[in-house]
């Protein structure tokens, strides 16, 4: 296909003879690594054949094991969406290379693809995003070159939700000392092997103090711990802002769930979209990797999807297992197919006609063994999972029970509420402290214009110092002496650990 291409190599200075064998280092030669196969849903077909294709012209050293999730799984009626067949393969070969799945929005199962990552605690998202060559957008030529590397399996992704009214729902957002410390020391392990210099932590923690603050103050524990490698924290929305402005000041960035979800999608952005975006999904036993795009029904089946994100999740899985002179050779057969321009599919061709994937595919195949000017110079090694332990979780020295906040359904006025729930606890030894609506405080009395809900904030402080046993059952008369005025849906018991408020005030408070 390039016969001519090569035969006038002058007229193309970005790429040149790579010296490399085409089947890897000898101490790759002989490795013969098992990987479950998910071809996906929509066009994951289409690009998972194409990336498949390339890694076994680079790598003819991997026993694909072909498994099903997704789409198919929920029409069969598998709630999870992931066959017990799929989970079983995937926990003995401890590898997995993915399609995209499909997802219902808003109603039905649960989604696949976390449903994986949970199973298998697959707690770092890493998702690479750096300019590559041919590829038009706004920040062309600033030389973005960054990596996000999100907390994958707690947060909001917990997945934990109520109606708690039929008015109101809730949805907790969970964040650990366990969670947090794995991906900081992830985070600072990856700079390490892959020669960054510096981690930007971004949080919300000056409105989240006890989640996000948590997360930001486990981060500043492990990163005094790496002093080789600069350490920084941003407010999330400051970083992207500063995302937008200065791309290219970035290095690695590690965040919370939610917060790196929009931030990997913000900052795939700025190089051409997330159809451009390989990531994997690492766990201590089990990694898998998948592009970042979604399923584009209105292409599936059409062979004119672009496979460039799944083939760099590809180069990301061969670096995982150790392969780097394989994943060296497709990276750079890549960017030289990117460079030529000439077989380019039709989200980025411009001065040529546009190929099919299966063309672009053949591309990159017949690259194999060109070296591209563009491919950054980076010395990596192996990253070792199993060695990101979490230090042994710190207790507080002492724990005070506090009281209560229970969560009521009212339809009347703030005040009568407050009367009729003093009335009812007189005998028990709890004040009501405040009542917030949405997270504004209405009573005491103060001066607000807040729109109320029927979902009502009540703090209960409690008047003595008991035992456990004690605390529990003053608790439950409690809430029994609250359901005589209104129904209650939630409850949450308020403690102080070394002597600081582990709970939040509300607005006004």
């Amino acid at each position: 296909m390039l016969d001519a291409l090569r035969t006038a190599n002058s007229a193309f200075p970005f790429f040149y003879e790579y010296d490399e064998p085409l089947h890897g280092d000898p101490a790759e030669v002989h490795v013969k690594t098992p990987v479950v196969f998910i071809e996906g849903d929509g066009i994951g077909p289409d690009v998972t054949a194409a990336a498949r294709r390339v890694i076994d012209a680079a790598f003819p050293h991997i026993v694909w094991h072909d498994q099903s999730a997704g789409a198919s799984a929920f029409e069969a009626g598998i709630v999870s969406g992931v066959p017990a067949a799929t989970l079983n393969a995937i926990s003995e070969t401890g590898l997995v290379f993915k399609g995209p799945l499909a997802t219902a929005v808003g109603s039905g199962g649960k989604s696949a693809n976390i449903t994986l990552r949970k199973m298998f605690e697959l707690y770092a998202n890493v998702r690479p995003v750096i300019e590559l060559p041919s590829v038009k957008s706004l920040y062309a030529g600033k030389g973005i070159d960054l990596v996000i590397i999100r907390e994958n399996v707690e947060d909001l992704y917990a997945g934990i939700e109520y109606m708690q009214t039929p008015d109101v729902a809730q949805c907790l957002k969970l964040v650990s000392r366990m969670g947090s410390e794995k991906i900081s020391r992830f985070a600072f392990a990856f700079g390490h092997s892959h020669g960054r210099s510096h981690v930007t932590c971004a949080t919300k923690a000056n409105i989240m103090k006890l989640t996000e603050g948590f997360f930001k103050e486990v981060f500043e524990k492990v990163a005094a711990e790496n002093p080789e490698i600069g350490a920084s924290h941003l407010i999330v929305d400051n970083c992207v802002q500063q995302l937008v402005m200065a791309p290219e000041k970035f290095d690695v960035i590690v965040t919370t769930n939610m917060n790196g979800d929009i931030i990997g999608d913000l900052a795939a952005g700025l190089v051409g979209g997330t159809g451009l975006a390989p990531s994997a999904n690492i766990g201590d036993r089990v990694a898998m990797f998948e592009a970042a795009h979604g399923t584009a029904p209105d292409i599936a089946g059409a062979n004119v999807a672009n496979p460039t994100a799944l083939i760099l999740s590809g180069v990301m899985m061969l670096r995982h297992i150790g392969a780097f002179g394989a994943a060296s050779r497709i990276e750079h057969a890549l960017y030289t197919t990117l460079s030529e321009a000439r077989y380019l599919t039709a989200d980025i061709a411009s001065d040529y006609k546009p190929v099919s994937t299966s063309d672009f595919a053949s591309a990159v195949v017949d690259n194999l063994g060109y070296g591209s000017d563009f491919v950054p110079e980076r010395e990596f090694t192996p990253i070792h999972t199993a060695d990101i332990v979490p230090l042994e979780t710190l207790r507080p020295v002492s724990r005070a029970f506090d009281g209560a906040d229970v969560f009521v359904e009212w339809d009347g006025d703030v005040h009568t509420l407050a009367e009729k729930l003093k009335a009812a606890i007189i005998q028990l030894p709890f004040s009501l402290e405040i009542i917030s609506n949405r997270g504004v405080m209405l009573h005491p009395s103060v001066v607000s214009e807040a729109e109320t809900v029927n979902h009502w904030h009540c703090r209960f402080l409690h008047d003595g110092h008991d035992n456990d046993r004690r605390i529990q059952e003053a608790i439950c008369a409690l809430l029994a002496a609250i359901s005589g005025v209104c129904t209650w849906m939630h409850v949450e018991r308020l403690q102080s650990f070394d002597e600081r408020p582990a709970y939040s005030k509300a607005n006004g408070q």
